[in-house]
């Protein structure tokens, strides 16, 4: 694998959509200082979608309730196992301990992606909570070989020291999709690898004053066809994936601290309501391509009028 990455080939769009997010980016910072209690409400809100989905793409059964009641009520859900009760509790936990670190001039370190991987593996593997593997792995679906277990820790010194330094200027977006992607091709744990990268890379997104991106259970076969499409170079679907969660966190705080922007609604029911000369499946392909201003909930697109109106004749 060539390292340093070359993202000369990415996308014009993904420029256009990482505009947009600062833009949005922007809006939230104007808003400050926010009340503390709707800072509390959506960070509560998001912890839980972000926990349930990062759990759910690894294999765990809680649903979003289930997650919900497991975390804020501490209640056993009949028929679950231990394991998977633990793989919440354990997330929100690793949750709390990265928000614990996001501070503007945090500089990543070796010692805080263990800690994070041991509380999420805390009571589940002990034995291997924080501790880089010392054998060969296989993944399976996965176009690729992890390194050699020897070569493990200078491989992940290197990442660590590649994104605190930037060499190569790459904007909060791209570095989050590099760091994600080498973190992955590296994979230094023998479990777990999955949650603590997503779990470190929001640690840089917020670092740099955006909420964290959640990718979505739904999107679970896109996100590991983008991973193997990186391990070809191609970085165009990870990075694209990673800003349209990122985009649908800042709608979320933007929604909630501001009525007016409450405008998002499925593509479907824009259509409807506006006699759009535009067909839902149309509008959809945009959305994923991040070249309009969309977000996803569930399996469904949200935009608005307005989105659609600039993107039309701008």
């Amino acid at each position: 694998m060539k390292w340093p990455v070359d993202l000369s080939h990415i996308d014009k769009e993904l420029q256009v959509l990482y505009s947009r997010l600062i833009e949005k980016k922007s809006v939230l910072t104007k808003s400050r200082p926010i009340p503390c209690i709707a800072i509390k409400k959506i960070a509560e809100q998001l912890a839980i979608e972000w926990t349930y989905n990062s759990n759910s793409i690894e294999g765990n059964t809680l649903t979003l309730r289930e997650t919900q009641l497991v975390l804020q009520e501490g209640i056993t859900i009949k028929g679950v196992s231990l394991r998977e009760h633990f793989e919440a509790v354990n997330h929100d936990k690793a949750i709390d301990f990265v928000v614990s670190l996001c501070k503007p001039n945090y500089v990543l370190n070796t010692k805080d992606i263990l800690a994070v991987h041991a509380l999420v593996l805390r009571s589940i593997e002990d034995h291997d909570a924080g501790r880089i593997r010392n054998a060969g792995v296989r993944i399976s679906g996965a176009n690729f070989t992890p390194p050699n277990a020897i070569k493990v820790p200078d491989l992940l010194d290197e990442l660590v020291d590649y994104t605190n330094k930037n060499p190569d200027h790459l904007n909060s977006l791209e570095l989050a999709g590099v760091f994600h992607h080498r973190f992955v091709w590296i994979h230094p744990f023998f479990d777990g690898n999955g949650r603590t990268v997503r779990l470190i890379m929001n640690l840089l997104l917020m670092r740099d004053g955006f909420p964290p991106a959640i990718i979505l259970s739904n999107d679970r076969k896109k996100y590991y066809d983008a991973l193997n499409k990186a391990n070809n170079s191609d970085y165009n679907k990870l990075i694209l994936l990673i800003a349209q969660a990122l985009e649908r966190s800042l709608n979320i705080y933007i929604n909630t601290l501001d009525d007016t922007n409450d405008l998002y609604k499925p593509i479907s029911q824009l259509i409807e309501e506006a006699n759009l000369p535009y067909g839902q499946e149309y509008l959809s392909l945009l959305a994923r391509k991040g070249k309009l201003d969309a977000y996803k909930e569930g399996r469904n697109w949200l935009s608005t009028q307005d989105a659609i109106r600039n993107y039309f004749e701008g």
